[in-house]
């Protein structure tokens, strides 16, 4: 009996040993090796890679708010949500961080939805005018990228033209020329994945985080 529970001991010490430990480093040796981006995740000191975020509250000394900044697209909590009570600080949409009146301008991490608006709806018609009203304030003429929101509205990427039309805002903004503000635009453009996979693409927070480099 005390030989079999001698073997039941070290059978479980050694399982622990290889699979609690050297399976787990090794996995991480691999993981860090092969794929480092991943493995180390995609959360840095001013957000994370994979959502998108409010830049609209972003303070410009001297120039409208989130004009320093290149934006993204607005996610669908909102006004763009149809709904007639707007979610607590209004997501990542400019409009609603904007216009709640007495309560602070914060975005709203995590939270986001599809719109659910049809073609023929007069609330996303007036939501999208109201937008396009919103960049004409800061001087830019939105693509369609700026005005609408995606089916998940998450939206952490934008196209390399929604972040050019951008440029004559944030060089008026920040003294940077307009040339070396589209060097970066296009220095931080990802081609489609594979080669072939999707479109080309830029990260918001990784372009606004070269941009603060280079201011």
């Amino acid at each position: 009996m005390l030989a079999q529970l001698r073997r039941s001991v070290v059978l479980a010490l050694l399982c622990m040993v290889f699979f609690g430990f050297v399976y787990a480093f090794a996995g991480t040796g691999v993981a860090q090796l092969l794929f480092p981006h991943q493995a180390d995740g995609s959360v840095t000191a001013r957000g994370s890679t994979l959502i998108g975020q409010n830049w609209s509250q972003t303070k410009c000394p001297g120039h409208p708010l989130g004009s320093c900044v290149f934006q993204g697209r607005p996610d669908a909590v909102g006004p763009y949500a149809g709904s007639a009570k707007p979610v607590s600080g209004g997501g990542d949409n400019p409009l609603q961080a904007n216009n709640i009146p007495g309560q602070p301008n914060v975005m709203n991490p995590g939270e986001s939805g599809a719109s659910n608006l049809g073609p023929r709806s007069s609330v996303l018609l007036s939501n999208t005018e109201e937008l396009v009203k919103y960049w004409h304030t800061l001087g830019v003429d939105p693509t369609p990228d700026l005005v609408t929101t995606s089916g998940s509205g998450y939206d952490p990427d934008i196209t390399q033209q929604d972040a050019l039309v951008q440029i004559p805002m944030v060089a008026q903004a920040t003294g940077l020329s307009p040339g070396a503000l589209r060097a970066l635009v296009v220095s931080k453009t990802h081609g489609a994945q594979l080669g072939f996979l999707g479109t080309s693409y830029i990260d918001v927070l990784q372009l606004n985080e070269a941009l603060a480099k280079l201011r």
